[in-house]
């Protein structure tokens, strides 16, 4: 029909375009009729008929474009009405996309401004930081793709060794000089049926460590947005113990690496379920219930069936933003300073950790790094099945024109002892602190 309709205007406009064009050659010519005067006052002058061939060669060049249009209509035909119908509707819908944590954790709604382009660079392949590259975006969901990756060359050749821990124990130290891809992310995430409605899904992997259970991790989490006060969501992430694990990652300076305070005292990634919201504009909260402490290389199998291990996290920022992660990647303009207080209990069994005793797998330790459950650690016949660990940690930040100066401290007791011969031990606890400063040579 399209194509009828274009070829009956093409004739038309050509029609009238032959007509003007006859009329103008014979308006110029005298009028020789008997009797009777040339008709010269009534012929077109030179300048008329050069606006009317001018006039005739702009109708031309606008058949010849609805005639492209035309052609250009046909060959994107065979794409299904539905869908067509789906990206226009989608058009006017709002961006609503993962931005809080990208270290496993359903995020905030986030909204973008709208592109001044075609309702197709609306629908895919738009960029957005941290969230990556839009790959779909319908009236029943969206989905965004984010890539995190980086190498690393490591030398420890320095390094003694040999160490010799609190009980007078000698154990060996490897000394590594390798480089490998570290870490590989891959994220997808976006909304489904509703824009409340917010999926995470990922793999993740650390080279480093081919060949054991947890090298590669596929995983995520999906949640739903009440309000800003209020989002549910369940799956694995990261229990809000301390700063690190609020969901700023790969916002730190240390690329990707925690200071040695932190992974002594820090919670781990676990599944359960959470809540998290801004109680006052400036003042939020995270709480969460999770299976234990770390579900790194941990199945389910070895979890006991209760629901002991709660994290929670209280964030004040009085000057308003603050930033998402470590160090001022946002210049701020004026200070920026923040107040958090974190709260971590969990009841933690033998069997319920991981595998391995590398010191990237968060386990209940002494300040020599030796794992509490080691058999016999405390003297011949005295071994430690279940602990009580409690936590509490106070961070605080400030930012401006690049500079920043943030710092933490950590209170740890572990109790509760159950086991062979544990009546008699006395209750442990560890106390330290980490501070860091950083400037951008670069805004």
């Amino acid at each position: 029909m399209l194509t009828r309709r274009l070829t009956l205007r093409s004739a038309l406009l050509i029609g009238v375009i032959w007509v003007l064009n006859a009329a103008c050659f014979a308006q110029s010519e005298p009028s020789t009729t008997q009797g009777s005067k040339p008709q010269t006052d009534k012929a077109l002058t030179s300048g008329e008929r050069d606006e009317l061939l001018k006039l005739i060669r702009s109708l031309q060049e606008r058949i010849d474009k609805l005639e492209a249009a035309q052609r250009s209509t046909s060959q994107s035909s065979s794409q299904p009405a539905s869908q067509s119908a789906q990206q226009s509707a989608s058009a006017g819908k709002p961006d609503v996309s993962n931005a809080n944590d990208p270290d496993v954790s359903i995020a905030p709604v986030v909204k973008e401004k709208p592109p001044a382009e075609s309702q197709d660079s609306d629908s895919y392949g738009r960029y957005t930081p941290n969230l990556g590259f839009k790959l779909a975006n319908t009236e029943y969901g969206d989905l965004s793709v984010s890539i995190y990756t980086y190498a690393r060359y490591l030398n420890q050749r320095a390094l003694n060794s040999t160490y010799t821990d609190a009980f007078g124990n000698t154990k060996n130290i490897q000394e590594r000089q390798d480089f490998q891809i570290q870490k590989v992310q891959i994220k997808f995430l976006g909304w489904v049926l509703s824009p409340k409605l917010r999926y995470f899904l990922y793999t993740w992997t650390s080279n480093a460590t081919q060949g054991q259970g947890a090298q590669v991790v596929v995983a995520g989490n999906v949640g739903y947005t009440v309000n800003d006060h209020f989002t549910f969501a369940a799956g694995i992430t990261s229990l809000p113990g301390v700063r690190s694990t609020e969901g700023n990652f790969p916002f730190w300076l240390g690329v990707d690496s925690r200071m040695i305070a932190d992974e002594f005292f820090r919670p781990s990634y676990t599944s359960g379920m959470w809540a998290r919201g801004n109680i006052t504009k400036r003042l939020r909260y995270q709480v969460m219930i999770g299976n234990n402490l770390s579900t790194l290389g941990v199945s389910a199998a070895r979890l006991d069936n209760r629901f002991n291990t709660v994290s929670s996290a209280l964030v004040w920022t009085p000057t308003g933003e603050y930033g998402q992660g470590f160090g001022d990647f946002e210049h701020h303009k004026s200070v920026a300073t923040r107040l958090g207080l974190h709260f971590t209990r969990s009841n933690e069994n033998k069997e319920s950790q991981p595998n391995g005793d590398t010191f990237e797998n968060t386990q209940l330790r002494l300040s020599d790094g030796t794992v509490i459950f080691t058999p016999d650690l405390f003297g011949p016949g005295i071994t430690i099945t279940d602990a009580r660990y409690r936590m509490l940690d106070v961070d605080g930040g400030l930012k401006y024109r690049g500079f920043s100066l943030e710092g933490e401290y950590y209170w740890r007791w572990l109790d509760d002892f159950k086991g062979s011969n544990t009546e008699s031990l006395p209750r442990l606890f560890d106390h330290g602190f980490q501070l860091q400063a950083s400037a951008m040579v670069i805004p």
